[in-house]
């Protein structure tokens, strides 16, 4: 009987150990409630809504771009250091850049609302089948930012952000979002 308990303990043990190790190690692929694949690595696979094809004419910071025929772009869901919040700003707007450098083809894919008070289009960029604003977020250039009705990618982003944050990805090593660029247009803080 002991030698079954002792037996039964240590299986259990063992189960705790697996279970503990996975816990450690997150898994690369997720899936949002959507049930599309998420990859922690590559963000969205696929646009879920009808997209539009832009020329970037023009990067205005960390999260807009200007394109042809089109306007202003503000990239739904993100947030990133206003220009004025340097270094932070100036850095974010560079990464934008080596994203999507002026004369890219990208593509545009709305959420619910087309457009903001100020005008701007409201998009999600794609750009070689990877969404810009998620690897914004991701890489640590942006934070996350909700304006609903515009939230099919939230949670994904948030997911993004805390990765980014962990890691001390982009400005989170640096310090770039103890003030983050909401709080800094509110004059809350420098």
């Amino acid at each position: 009987m002991t030698i079954r308990f002792a037996t039964l303990l240590a299986a259990l043990a063992l189960g705790s150990a697996a279970c503990a190790q996975s816990a450690e190690a997150p898994a690369k692929t997720d899936v949002d409630r959507y049930g599309a694949a998420i990859d922690s690595d590559s963000g969205p696979a696929k646009p879920r809504r009808q997209t539009m094809p832009c020329k970037v004419i023009r990067i205005t910071d960390g999260d807009g771009i200007v394109c042809n025929r089109i306007g202003r772009v503000r990239l739904i869901g993100i947030d990133a250091p206003e220009l004025n919040q340097r270094p932070f700003g100036p850095q974010a707007a560079a990464a934008l850049g080596r994203m999507i450098p002026v004369g890219a083809e990208v593509q545009l894919e709305p959420d619910v609302e087309g457009r903001d008070r100020y005008g701007r289009q409201l998009a999600y960029i794609w750009s070689e089948s990877r969404m810009v604003n998620w690897r914004m977020v991701r890489d640590g250039w942006a934070v996350l930012l909700t304006h609903p009705p515009n939230v099919q990618y939230a949670e994904t982003f948030a997911r993004a952000e805390r990765l980014a944050r962990e890691g001390s990805q982009g400005l989170w090593g640096i310090g770039g979002f103890e003030c983050r660029p909401a709080e800094h247009r509110a004059r809350r803080c420098d």
